[in-house]
């Protein structure tokens, strides 16, 4: 009998389980059994894969995975990962036209875009409830989409390694904004990076590496004039407006009715790409499609506008 054919999906839980909380005994409470069932499970695949998976030094030191058993464990996660697509795929089948769609968006598109595709969603297909789960950190919401737990999400490119499919919607362009008074502020043509080399920024905080802002503007040595960061874009657009910094954020994160600011263009910097992910090997809801579309058509508006708003060449596109 092969490997294939004695592998139970419960070693396998209880193999992440242990990485987790370090401890037999607390991954027996967190699934429901006893330490001794978790102790068996583990031995039992040890000998299945003939190798030893977890370091135990006993007493009161936190256990840990060998490098066969973290190893083993990039293959568990995924496995568990496929079958709870398995299941949403089960359950999107019986729900037909009807039943729920899970939506993840981060803050700027819950804002700008969202609304206005919710509201024509709900026209077009009222059987359907929509679900939202909100992250500042898009990579928390392919996760889920991985997972099973999600059927759509919005992203910022670039897209994470995975078992995605994804569209671009729009260019999201990065602007800096000052207090209304601020000499920066002044005029309309665009602000260059090095004309904020000397001050104080406020910016993003939880958010993939790659989209910190020193990183999108290719400067890592911004990070030391960022006097804050924080996950709410009122919160850094107030900042801006009592004058305690520079705001350098995308456009969808600024509220166009907020008093007391003044908003540039930034120059030199490539546009935040805003796209929509789904998982490539499930199956895929008609309303989810038709989802897609309306976020397509909604995203072309609100780019038209930015570039309207920000005096970009093309605005009249």
């Amino acid at each position: 009998m092969t490997i294939e054919n004695l592998l139970e999906l419960r070693y396998l839980v209880a193999l992440a389980a242990v990485a987790r909380e370090q401890s037999f005994t607390r991954a027996a409470d967190s699934l429901g059994y006893t330490q001794s069932a978790v102790s068996q499970q583990i031995g039992r695949l040890e000998r299945l894969v003939g190798h030893e998976l977890v370091e135990r030094p006993g007493g009161t030191t936190p256990v840990s995975l060998t490098v066969a058993g973290r190893m083993l464990l990039v293959h568990a996660d995924a496995i568990v990962a496929q079958l709870g697509s398995a299941r949403a795929d089960l359950a999107a089948l019986t729900d037909g036209s009807a039943g729920v769609l899970r939506i993840g968006c981060y803050q700027s598109v819950g804002a700008r875009i969202l609304p206005r595709v919710l509201s024509r969603f709900r026209s077009g297909w009222p059987g359907v409830t929509v679900e939202l789960t909100e992250a500042e950190d898009d990579g928390e919401l392919l996760a889920q989409v991985e997972r099973g737990e999600l059927d759509l999400t919005f992203v910022a490119y670039p897209m994470m390694l995975g078992p995605f499919g994804h569209l671009e919607l729009m260019e999201d362009p990065y602007v800096v904004v000052v207090r209304d008074d601020s000499p920066l502020g002044a005029g309309a043509d665009p602000v260059h990076v090095r004309d904020i080399g000397d001050l104080p920024l406020v910016t993003y905080a939880q958010m993939r590496e790659v989209h910190s802002i020193e990183n999108r503007l290719g400067r890592p040595e911004l990070s030391k004039q960022v006097a804050f960061r924080s996950n709410d874009n009122g919160t850094i657009l107030g900042l801006a407006a009592e004058g305690v910094g520079a705001a350098v954020i995308s456009w969808m994160s600024v509220d166009p009715f907020r008093p007391g600011v003044r908003v540039r263009a930034l120059a030199g910097v490539g546009p935040r790409i805003v796209g929509i992910a789904w998982h490539r090997d499930r199956y895929r809801l008609p309303a989810a499609d038709a989802f897609v579309r309306l976020a397509q058509q909604e995203a072309l508006s609100e780019h038209r506008l930015a570039l309207e708003a920000l005096h970009v060449p093309g605005g009249d596109a």
